[in-house]
């Protein structure tokens, strides 16, 4: 079968090859065929190596699909179903799902580290223990979540990563009170997304910051009820908030000068929500007088931080009362070979999110 590889960590571009496998089918396994994927930042930072990821690896874990196969032991899924890839699947039984907080469980970080592919040359890895670049992906039956009838593929692949991560960060996570001021530092596809999440909320402006224009203005498009590059969010600062800063900041970028500069435009005792994932060597920090005087809430946000079975079908519920605003999110369509030029447009800016269809 056809999948996106990186033979190795630091590699700029993916080989399309025809000799994939996928592998690991068996009791409490499923069988997709991936039918649309979104191209996700996280990919783009695993093949990078700011995140962890054994290579060579397939990227890819905003994905959706069908149901080919099901494994002894599974039970409420069957060939044909129409499903989302859950790249974080919940255990039940961790500590972490045991208190309610399903999203941080360590599951399914550790299928990270069992190859799901296989070429002539040897074990290759699905990125996140899944790898949506690809025709078919062999996945824990927890990673197949079914979707109803009415959610289109494209749609449903968002849902399953950014979408999620930012609609989550802003409801569940820093929980934008309404009538609030919000900045949203980062406006690709999970920084609309927050932008929508404050919107829901009912946040009275919505300060959208990124370098790009063309992302500002589809900002705005989204609810932002300002769109600005980073040399002018000390304006929009005064001119907003009178200088005292915003009630919720949220960095969607994943590096410590952006989480800095969140910090400094939060007022004192608001909310700082870090959404972006960043490197295990960029350190943030802080000086110990101006974290006990000015009483910011300091809260990273993993995946929505929240259970996110129950935010996909909020996400689902939301975009059918039309509410959010997730069509207008796929700026970008490729089949599997255009993968390198989708690359290209995440990391100058021009998409916003990328939908490959295979």
């Amino acid at each position: 079968m056809r999948a996106a590889v990186l033979h190795e960590i630091g590699q700029e571009k993916l080989e399309v090859l025809d000799d994939v496998e996928a592998v690991g089918f068996g009791p409490g396994k499923v069988k997709l065929r991936i039918r649309a994927t979104g191209l996700c930042h996280s990919d783009v930072s695993a093949m990078s190596g700011v995140l962890p990821q054994p290579a060579p690896f397939i990227p890819g874990h905003e994905g959706a699909g069908e149901v080919v196969d099901v494994g002894d032991g599974v039970t409420g899924l069957s060939a044909g179903d129409r499903v989302l890839v859950c790249w974080l699947p919940a255990c039940g039984e961790c500590p972490s799902c045991k208190r309610g907080q399903t999203h941080l469980c360590l599951a399914g970080f550790m299928n990270a580290g069992t190859p799901n592919f296989k070429r002539p040359g040897g074990d290759v890895f699905g990125f996140a223990g899944t790898g949506t670049f690809t025709e078919e992906v062999v996945v824990g039956a927890g990673c197949a979540v079914p979707i109803p009838d009415d959610v289109p593929f494209e749609i449903a692949a968002l849902i399953g990563c950014g979408v999620t991560t930012g609609l989550g960060a802003a409801i569940n996570t820093a929980q934008v009170e309404a009538g609030s001021s919000v900045a949203v530092i980062g406006c690709g596809g999970v920084g609309i997304s927050t932008i929508q999440g404050a919107r829901v909320r009912g946040a009275a402006q919505i300060v959208a910051v990124d370098p790009v224009a063309s992302r500002r203005e589809a900002a705005l498009r989204f609810g932002a009820t300002e769109a600005v590059a980073p040399g002018e969010l000390a304006d929009a600062k005064q001119r907003i908030t009178g200088g005292e800063g915003f009630d919720y900041v949220f960095e969607v970028v994943g590096k410590s000068a952006t989480a800095r500069t969140a910090y400094e435009n939060t007022r004192r005792g608001g909310t700082l929500c870090v959404v972006g994932a960043g490197a295990m060597d960029d350190t943030f920090q802080v000086n110990m007088f101006e974290l006990f005087f000015d009483e910011k809430r300091i809260l990273p946000s993993m995946y929505g931080g929240g259970d996110v079975l129950r935010s996909y079908e909020r996400a689902i519920a939301l975009w059918r009362a039309g509410r959010i605003d997730l069509e207008s999110m796929i700026t970008h369509r490729v089949r599997l070979d255009g993968i390198n030029d989708a690359l290209d447009q995440m990391r100058t800016g021009e998409a916003l999110r990328t939908c490959i269809e295979l």
